[in-house]
């Protein structure tokens, strides 16, 4: 069966189609480099095209200043490339090409004595919590990505799914090291996930909170710290629950919070919050999940209760440059995760019946978004 195409939207793709070949045809690049105006378009193309191509290499020069502990032993002040080479193990020529790169990368910065010093970029990422222990992870998704095409064929087994079976239930997180190495990496990278939350919603009116998958308590934390008077209550894999259960105490909040055990798949949640959040929940998890775990927070909020959803999201009809490269990619390495728009999580809400659905603008779409709704009555 063959379907008519619009006449205007024909016409655009004909247009499309030659301007296209008008801008591959080598010709034509040719004689827009000796125009001015065309020439700086033509050049920032270019560049942004081999920014593109070395993108491996920077990841990898990244890597091994983290390896290195680069960042830290230059955070006491500058230091030659011999003495880096010698304190790293490193022979001085390969030193040599590592501090010159991760200075074009703008991690260091290059001093007129030949001496290397932390740059300002440098200097933060060495301060975020997490982040160099991601960096360190991300070698699992360069190996499952190492032939991208049979790792979109689904002809590969990535590794990163094995890192993360909690996503299956509690039977595939039994393993307490497994937990371990999960809470932390979760743990380290959630504050910054937990203050754009909360700086993007509000939580007046909110008398008992519910985090669905809330690991080792990050976010709740965060919540007490701001919001005095909300009681807390913890939903997640009883090899997770202890760690939790240590943070939550060590903030002071041990009657204030409580921590429920089980796994979302199989067991029923606790009931008796007003609002329930899922921060970085969804998007381990394939639609039919998600659906599930929706209609069952629907069914044990009151009426008017919230719904408040946090997470890296797609940018949709208008693609973002880190969560439709980076989280789409890493979540399909996953096998059951999706990283979803805002509108593809307010229609799943929405069909578990929730209203007052609201797509909230990200303050660092690599960080987080939000989406909130309530539940009618």
């Amino acid at each position: 069966m063959t379907h008519a195409v619009a006449p205007s939207s024909a016409r655009a793709r004909r247009t499309g189609s030659r301007m296209h070949r008008l801008l591959a045809n080598p010709r034509i690049q040719s004689w827009a480099a000796r125009i001015p105006l065309l020439r700086e378009v033509a050049r920032r193309d270019g560049a942004a095209i081999f920014d593109l191509l070395q993108g491996f290499a920077k990841t990898q020069s990244l890597l091994a200043v983290v390896e290195l502990r680069i960042l830290h032993r230059l955070m006491d002040g500058p230091m030659s490339a011999t003495d880096l080479a010698r304190s790293c193990g490193v022979p001085p020529e390969s030193m040599a090409i590592l501090l010159q790169a991760a200075a074009g990368i703008g991690l260091l910065r290059r001093r007129r004595s030949g001496d290397f010093a932390l740059a300002r970029k440098g200097a933060v990422l060495a301060g975020v919590p997490g982040l160099e222990e991601m960096i360190r992870h991300n070698r699992l998704l360069y190996r499952d990505l190492e032939d991208p095409v049979a790792f979109l064929r689904r002809e590969t087994s990535p590794e990163i799914a094995s890192f993360w079976p909690y996503v299956f239930g509690a039977g595939a997180a039994s393993d307490p090291e497994i937990a371990r190495r999960f809470s932390r990496l979760m743990a380290d990278s959630q504050g910054l996930v937990a203050a754009d939350t909360l700086a993007t919603i509000s939580l007046k009116g909110v008398r008992r909170l519910l985090d669905v998958g809330g690991g080792t308590g990050v976010f709740l934390t965060e919540v007490a710290r701001r919001h005095a008077s909300v009681r807390l209550a913890l939903f997640d894999l009883p090899a997770v629950a202890p760690a939790a259960r240590h943070r939550l105490a060590a903030a002071g909040l041990t009657e204030r919070a409580t921590v429920h055990e089980g796994s979302f798949h199989t067991d029923p949640l606790p009931r008796g919050a007003d609002a329930v959040s899922l921060v970085r929940v969804l998007y381990d998890h394939e639609d039919a999940t998600v659906r599930r775990l929706l209609d069952k927070i629907h069914e044990i909020l009151p009426a008017g209760g919230r719904l408040v959803i946090s997470e890296p999201m797609s940018g949709g009809t208008r693609p973002d440059t880190a969560t439709d490269v980076y989280f789409a990619f890493y979540t399909r390495a996953m096998g059951t995760g999706r990283t979803r728009s805002q509108a593809d999580i307010i229609a799943l809400c929405a069909q578990a019946g929730f209203t007052d659905l609201k797509a909230h603008a990200p303050r660092r779409s690599f960080v987080t978004s939000v989406v909130s709704a309530r539940k009618p009555g």
